[in-house]
Formats: structure tokens, C-alpha cells, sequence
């Protein structure tokens, strides 16, 4: 399926989909957050810091602190790599899970209310 939008189309969709994630009472992310949070899950794992870091053009330092805010929000979940210790595996959690269904449903919904 093709979704066609309009430039203002597309900017209307993301303000109120922004403006909806400000008023919701849900943890904001910032847009890097998000990004990273988006690729731990719809991309398949495992994820590593290094790799995350290669694959969204950022340094490691930035992606470590990106992730003490999700891990301290329950989005994701860190541990040594067993078989290489220098590398760090990020996991997911439900609750992160149920985090990125509930922004799906926004996107959803916001864009439903988009004038024709």
C-alpha cells in the first residue's frame, strides 16, 4: 500500500502527532531516541552499541546516552555479549514494545483526521 501526501500533508501529520506525544502524559523521546528505538525494533537483532552507531551515522557516546534514558525508562535492555565482552547487546522489553504500538496508534489516528 501507497501513502500519498502532500508536503503540508506530511508536516500537518507530523505536528499533530508531535503536539499529541507533548500533551500525552507517556515519556517524550527526542527525534535521535526515537530513531534508535525505532531501529532496535523494526530492525532484526542483535543490535550493539557500535553497531547502532555505524548504522545511524553517530558516535558511541551518543547512542550510550540515548539508551541510559530509554534503559531507565524500561524501553530496552543492555548486557554484555557473552561471546565478545567488549560489545554491548541491547534488548527489547514490553514495555518498549507496548510504547512504540501506542505511538503506531497516534501515527494512526493523526493521520486519519487529515483533511483530504
Amino acid at each position: 500500500m501507497t501513502v500519498t501526501l502532500r508536503p503540508s500533508q506530511a508536516l500537518a501529520l507530523w505536528h499533530h502527532v508531535s503536539l499529541a506525544e507533548v500533551r500525552d502524559s507517556a515519556p517524550d523521546l527526542t527525534t535521535r531516541q526515537l530513531a534508535i528505538l525505532l531501529t532496535i525494533y523494526l530492525e532484526p537483532p542483535p543490535h550493539s552499541v557500535r553497531g547502532l552507531a555505524a548504522h545511524l551515522g553517530v558516535t558511541k557516546p551518543v547512542i550510550t546516552r540515548a539508551l541510559d534514558t530509554m534503559g531507565a525508562m524500561k524501553l530496552v535492555t543492555r548486557h554484555r555479549d557473552p561471546r565478545d565482552r567488549r560489545n554491548v547487546v541491547i534488548a527489547r522489553t514490553v514495555d518498549g514494545a507496548l510504547y512504540l504500538e501506542r505511538f503506531a496508534d497516534v501515527i494512526i489516528a493523526k493521520a486519519r483526521e487529515l483533511p483530504a
